[in-house]
């Protein structure tokens, strides 16, 4: 549909919130504010983990934070690394030796890792520039370090042999994971969460299509069949969805997908449904996970594919027992899902106009009532959700809202939890980061709000972010350019003025999937992958001062197909804006604005109100028409 039509797709104006999506509903997940792990938890789980060491003959293991599934978000019974030490960061690992041990964070975590973890029983280290690889370095000459093969990429443990190598001492693979048996009786059940059909009206394709383009990527590639350990890739290929992993809709499963098409599905049983089978139809078959590794072992002599940045090494010393010839590559539904369908790309315009209704109904909440009451982080957060779940199509949030108030919106990916809320102040900034979950796509954005009258300075920072924004929005770019070579646009504004942001400026979003899926992204760092037709990408430079507030503009875009330039000799691709929701103009300092930069916002905001006006009434509508104004 043309970005012009209505917004419910049928020709005619939407009823204020719409009934529901027709579809399965999981249960919403609401956002937790307190921590389920404490600091003291190192004092109490290190020495059951050592004597399990010690039973193994081990001087040392290795804790990633990843899990079998190489997963972001953990379901409890696998979130190793917060039960041994407290810390439950989306990214980490840790080590423990027989007389010390680390855990290590990213940036984003800074604050969190130190309120967490209790720094007499682990160093607190930095994850950047190869932290365990470093410390690895250092370790014992001689000692044996264990890991398990299950949690380890074959990419990222070879860093980590390399380490150990150079320090004199040994990586090696355990049977049993000593941190396992030492969780013991207390660890949570793996969770069992309904796997159910996906309908073909979200998807765009059927499964059996998917299937048959994978299964001649597969040949390709020359091997007979590949394995796929990724729940996005699963959920993606059997057009199936599941409620294991918490803000993710993944069923945690594997399967063998053959040349032909035909496919092993390894479920536990007790996620499967009634309609599942009939859903899945005969060319794929349902198993146990208990059944996997004769099912590899069944693979002799054949050619497998298999990747080794998302499938732990435990699939490749199987496969190598086995007979078989492993061939690494890219995981073959990787690729085909972060290139959206004209269905998928339909469904996100529509879950994003309904989001948008329910972004604008919290900023004018945001605009007016917080205003006076100055509510603390854990309401402002409560709110969105609230706001989003009166749509009555949200499935969950696409990730826990970060909403920081003043000092607490200078750390990228703060988290409310109790011990740190903030309420809002007269004079400062909230930035405020949420997404949610809907059976037609996902979504992401982040808008930041001045509580009172700005100052001069805050509106002067966050025009040089806007600048950036509108620099990526607007973009031009012919076939074949990554977003490595477009992400110093979004950062220029900043760097003329000697400012800039420690995070990537975007990254990949799934159709009803994961809020962050690659292989696309925007950032610093070089990646290799061209952005192509179809790439959902979020847009997001930022600007945080430690201490005092910080700034992020963000919103979701989709690549569009190349097209002539008027006057010009290639076509080139650009981005279509998804995300509907108008930005604070008290922030906006329109002098440091050109021309073109005022005609862009002035022309973004209109397609809000053409789009998301239909959805609201009252003075929810009056608020958004005044927020759409042009910039005077």
């Amino acid at each position: 549909m043309p970005a012009s039509a209505s917004p419910n797709g049928e020709g005619e104006v939407a009823p204020p919130f719409p009934n529901p999506l027709p579809g399965v509903y999981l249960p919403l997940m609401r956002q937790s504010f307190d921590e389920t792990t404490d600091p003291s938890f190192g004092a109490k789980h290190l020495p059951r983990v050592r004597a399990r060491m010690a039973e193994q003959g081990l001087d040392g293991l290795l804790v990633p934070h990843e899990d079998e599934h190489q997963n972001e978000y953990l379901p409890a019974a696998n979130d190793r690394l917060a039960w041994l030490s407290g810390f439950t960061g989306s990214a980490g690992a840790g080590a423990v030796l027989t007389d010390r041990a680390a855990v290590f964070a990213d940036g984003r975590y800074t604050v969190q890792v130190r309120a967490q973890v209790d720094p007499a029983q682990f160093e607190i280290l930095s994850l950047e520039n190869n932290g365990l690889a470093a410390w690895l370095e250092k370790a014992p000459r001689g000692a044996v370090i264990g890991y398990d093969p299950r949690l380890h990429s074959p990419d990222a443990l070879a860093s980590l042999e390399r380490a150990a190598k150079k320090a004199g001492a040994a990586l090696k693979p355990v049977e049993s994971n000593p941190i396992d048996e030492a969780w013991g009786a207390d660890r949570p059940d793996q969770p069992t969460a309904p796997v159910v059909p996906h309908d073909d009206r979200y998807t765009g394709e059927g499964s059996a299509s998917k299937r048959a383009r994978i299964g001649l990527s597969i040949a390709d590639k020359g091997a007979d069949a590949a394995i796929l350990t990724a729940p996005s890739s699963i959920a993606w290929l059997f057009n199936i969805r599941g409620g294991d992993v918490i803000r993710t809709p993944l069923p945690l499963a594997q399967a063998v997908v053959r040349a032909d098409g035909t496919a092993r599905l390894f479920l536990d049983p007790r996620k499967v449904t009634n309609e599942l089978p009939g859903w899945l139809g005969d060319a794929v078959t349902l198993e146990t996970p208990e059944a996997l590794p004769a099912a590899l072992d069944a693979l002799k002599g054949q050619a497998v594919l298999v990747d080794p940045g998302q499938s732990s090494a435990w699939y490749f010393d199987r496969l190598e027992d086995a007979g078989a010839t492993v061939v690494r590559g890219m995981d073959p539904c990787t690729l085909p899902r972060a290139v959206k369908n004209p269905v998928e790309i339909e469904g996100s315009r529509q879950a994003h106009i309904r989001d948008g209704a329910a972004l604008s109904r919290f900023l004018h909440w945001v605009d007016t009532t917080a205003q006076e009451t100055l509510p603390d982080e854990r309401e402002i957060a409560l709110t969105l959700e609230r706001f989003r779940e009166e749509t009555g199509a949200l499935r969950d949030l696409s990730f826990d809202t970060i909403a920081g108030a003043g000092p607490n919106g200078a750390l990228p990916h703060y988290k409310p939890v109790t011990r740190t809320i903030r309420r809002i102040e007269k004079g400062s900034l909230l930035l405020v980061d949420g997404g949610g979950q809907y059976l037609d796509g996902t979504t992401d954005v982040t808008r930041t709000m001045a509580v009172g009258e700005p100052t001069a300075d805050q509106r002067r920072m966050f025009t040089l972010v806007l600048k950036g924004h509108i620099a990526m929005a607007v973009v031009r770019f012919p076939e074949g350019v990554t977003g490595h070579q477009l992400d110093a646009l979004a950062r220029l504004p900043l760097w003329m003025q000697g400012f800039d942001y420690d995070h990537g400026t975007g990254h990949g979003v799934g159709s009803y999937l994961g809020v962050h899926e690659g292989p696309q992204r925007i950032s610093k760092a070089p990646n290799s992958q061209p952005l192509l037709t179809g790439m959902i990408l979020s847009n997001e430079p930022g600007y945080y001062r430690e201490g005092h507030w910080g700034i992020r503009i963000e919103t979701l875009q989709v690549v569009t197909p190349p097209e002539p330039v008027p006057g010009g000799e290639r076509p080139m691709h650009g981005f279509e804006q998804l995300t509907l929701a108008p930005l604070d103009r008290k922030l906006i300092d329109v002098a440091l604005l050109t021309p073109d930069e005022r005609a862009y916002v002035d022309a973004y905001h209109a397609d809000v109100w053409n789009k998301v006006g239909p959805l609201l009434d009252g003075e929810d509508k009056a608020w958004l028409e005044r927020a759409c104004t042009p910039l005077k």
